[in-house]
């Protein structure tokens, strides 16, 4: 923890040299929400020497709905925080991509690249998440449990938010955390967003994903698998829905099985997804085990949200992060690899802001957060926007998954490109295709 807690000072004409002894309810920086994001983001502040307040309404372990499976930008950030990935420490390592379609089966490993490992994991989200939110305790941060964010405090003068109301612990004690900056990674719904006047864009595309849990003999998969065809069979008729299901092999005995589907489908709101999730189910050869006596808890649902659908990711005081920015990769649904980097490029501005002289050149510096995300991943998501309204036509999803499996180094440049991991310099020619489309595509 910083050892310097200290008052800083936003207004014009404030004394930033000002220091004085604060509460156990001030710090630096308040991450509301410690999930990926927010414990991510509350691990680097903490690294930097800042005192963090990280704030979640739960208590671990809790669970969360996601596919589980991890790529390898996700590795990426985790070995960045210093996490144990071993086999030893229970993560279960796997080698790639097998995407099931068109009659094709088809297997690729992840690309061998300088910027990413060769491989990705897989662990459940009740003891991912957690174990992120201890590491950013160990690096400092003030770990909050059981702690109800119920909205901003706001400066009249200014509009800036200078900290939150919550309800602390199990007799819901009314709590005022005071901070100079707030970051809202508390996820799609995002209620301290809303709270500020960011509402979400209706032009940028939802997901939804649905999954389960079935006690299964293929739970040692070595690749995580892809349907890119998802048939609603039901009632005697057949429609490939705008989405894939997957099979991710937890480890432990039993499968991680579920579908992402996309809003972009005049189908979306009318079926009910998680029945179209039992029938795909039911579809599977018998000896894998995915059949209603099996299953090992309910199925459950979450949003998806996708490509900056929140924006803008810096005002007023409050930074977004994760899934309140809309940080989910539009081309595959991922979400906590790009959660984590969101958290840890805000916390490096944040870092550099806090060490600025006056409030004019704090909030300059602050003023960057949205401008790196949209050099990082803006160009790139707005290719995966015209990706999605592609894949929305059946047609389109139909003739794409049957004539492209067929060729394997159309797979591979899909698959990087799908999963965003190439080099950004010095890769191969797939590598710069990927890098130079993003490059010159609209950062919206």
């Amino acid at each position: 923890m910083s050892s310097a807690r200290r008052h800083v000072d936003f207004e014009p004409g404030g004394d930033p040299a000002v220091t004085e002894p604060l509460s156990d309810n001030t710090a630096d920086v308040i991450v509301v929400g410690a999930g990926p994001a927010g414990s991510t983001t509350a691990y680097h502040l903490a690294r930097a020497g800042l005192d963090v307040l990280l704030l979640e309404k739960t208590e671990f372990p809790r669970e969360k709905v996601c596919g589980d499976g991890l790529t390898p930008r996700a590795v990426k950030q985790l070995v960045a925080m210093g996490i144990d990935i071993s086999e030893e420490a229970g993560w279960l390592h796997n080698k790639g991509l097998r995407i099931v379609g068109g009659g094709v089966r088809l297997q690729l490993d992840w690309p061998e690249l300088a910027s990413y490992p060769n491989y990705g994991l897989v662990r459940k989200r009740d003891d991912f998440d957690e174990q992120l939110a201890r590491q950013a305790q160990k690096a400092g941060a003030r770990l909050y449990e059981r702690c109800n964010v119920s909205g901003p405090v706001v400066d009249d003068r200014t509009g800036r938010i200078t900290g939150v109301t919550a309800k602390l612990g199990e007799e819901k004690r009314e709590v005022t955390f005071h901070a100079p900056l707030v970051v809202a990674a508390d996820g799609n719904s995002t209620r301290l967003s809303l709270a500020m006047g960011l509402h979400r864009r209706e032009d940028r595309p939802m997901g939804v994903a649905v999954r389960t849990y079935f006690t299964s003999p293929r739970h040692e998969d070595d690749y995580l698998e892809s349907w890119l065809e998802l048939w609603d069979r039901r009632g005697g008729q057949e429609r490939l829905l705008p989405g894939y299901g997957w099979i991710f092999g937890m480890g432990d005995g039993t499968s991680n099985v579920g579908l992402g589907v996309l809003n972009t489908s005049d189908s979306f709101k009318e079926l009910d997804w998680r029945e179209v999730l039992k029938a795909w189910c039911a579809s599977m050869p018998e000896d894998w085990g995915y059949t209603p006596e099996n299953m090992t808890g309910p199925i459950r649902g979450a949003a998806l949200p996708m490509a900056f659908n929140r924006q803008p990711h810096y005002t007023k005081g409050l930074l977004l992060v994760g899934d309140a920015g809309g940080l989910v990769n539009p081309f595959n649904g991922e979400g906590i690899a790009y959660a984590m980097e969101s958290g840890q490029i805000a916390a490096d501005v944040i870092a550099q802001a806090l060490a600025r002289a006056t409030p004019a050149q704090r909030e300059l510096a602050l003023h960057n957060y949205p401008k790196i995300l949209k050099d990082t991943y803006g160009g790139y998501y707005t290719l995966g926007r015209a990706f999605v309204k592609l894949i929305g036509n059946p047609k389109v999803m139909k003739i794409a998954a049957q004539r492209g499996l067929t060729h394997p180094m159309l797979m591979k440049f899909t698959l990087k490109l799908l999963a965003n991991l190439t080099d950004p310099t010095g890769g191969d020619a797939m590598d710069r295709i990927i890098n130079g489309l993003s490059k010159v595509a609209p950062k919206a």
